[in-house]
């Protein structure tokens, strides 16, 4: 239920979507004569769009995420390394049968570095399909080729297919591998999305080293207008405002202890 309800949630809730649906109202309210309402819709919906891909506001929101959790000092030994679904573009390759990236793609690229790096290690891909309404192939089940390609061996991989969020990724990895004490695991996802994964496999009993990846944001920008194009500023907005939702709701749920996780716990 909480997979639905949030899907559902953030559908209505994105800065596109929720400037169209602003829109919308405000046409309806105009139709029916309610010029104030109409007004209102509109210039709402203006401020949302705006703010999302002229300013830096998305860059601001994910700086803090991306900052919370530097990395590490690599150990000499390293049993396996975790790397978190959302790096592959699951529609397009359930249709064209390839291992296309998307922006989250640095998470598969660096788990095959890291697995170069410590030959022995173990490989997890925890991943299925999340789309509610579009049907695409889980990122389990496409990364096979694409770190066979980089020189994966095949033996090495243990494939988790069957999460469809992190809070999933956590249980359904921690069942998969039962991770004995002593062992070293890394944890590989985006910056922005490490407080809630480490959150979530503490959570679970699943000890981890924090290996962030895929930054969005150099730490530097400061407020202002048109420091990046808005198509990507945009994209920066909505994960920023995704994430930090995903933050609060774990936290109001109890799958996460803290709001805003740390290396501290």
């Amino acid at each position: 239920m909480f997979f639905y309800l949030s899907k559902i949630f953030w559908f209505f809730i994105q800065p596109l979507n929720l400037t169209i649906f602003l829109l919308l109202a405000g046409l309806i309210a105009a139709m029916i004569g309610r010029r104030r309402l109409a007004a209102t819709g509109s210039v709402l919906a203006f401020l949302v769009l705006a703010l999302s891909a002229w300013t830096s506001l998305g860059a601001m929101m994910l700086n803090p995420l991306e900052q919370r959790f530097a990395r590490p000092p690599l150990p000499e030994k390293v049993d396996g390394i975790v790397v978190l679904g959302g790096g592959l573009e699951g529609v397009i390759n359930l249709a064209r049968g390839g291992y296309e990236l998307n922006a989250g793609g640095d998470r598969m690229v660096e788990a095959a570095i890291l697995a170069r790096r410590f030959p022995t290690a173990k490989v997890v891909v925890s991943g299925g399909s999340g789309e509610l309404f579009l049907e695409g192939e889980g990122d389990a089940d496409t990364a096979p080729q694409l770190l066979g390609a980089l020189g994966v061996a095949s033996e090495r991989l243990i494939l988790e297919n069957k999460s469809r969020n992190t809070y999933e990724n956590a249980v359904f990895t921690k069942a998969l591998i039962t991770p004995k004490p002593g062992e070293t695991w890394l944890l590989v996802t985006s910056a922005f999305h490490m407080p809630r994964a480490k959150a979530l496999f503490d959570k679970a009993g699943f000890a981890t080293l924090p290996w962030p990846v895929d930054y969005r944001t150099s730490g530097r920008e400061g407020v202002g207008l048109f420091r990046d194009n808005p198509a990507d500023s945009l994209q920066a907005t909505t994960v920023a405002i995704r994430e930090w939702i995903g933050l609060f709701a774990y936290w109001l749920s109890g799958r996460i202890d803290q709001p805003f996780p740390g290396p501290g716990g």
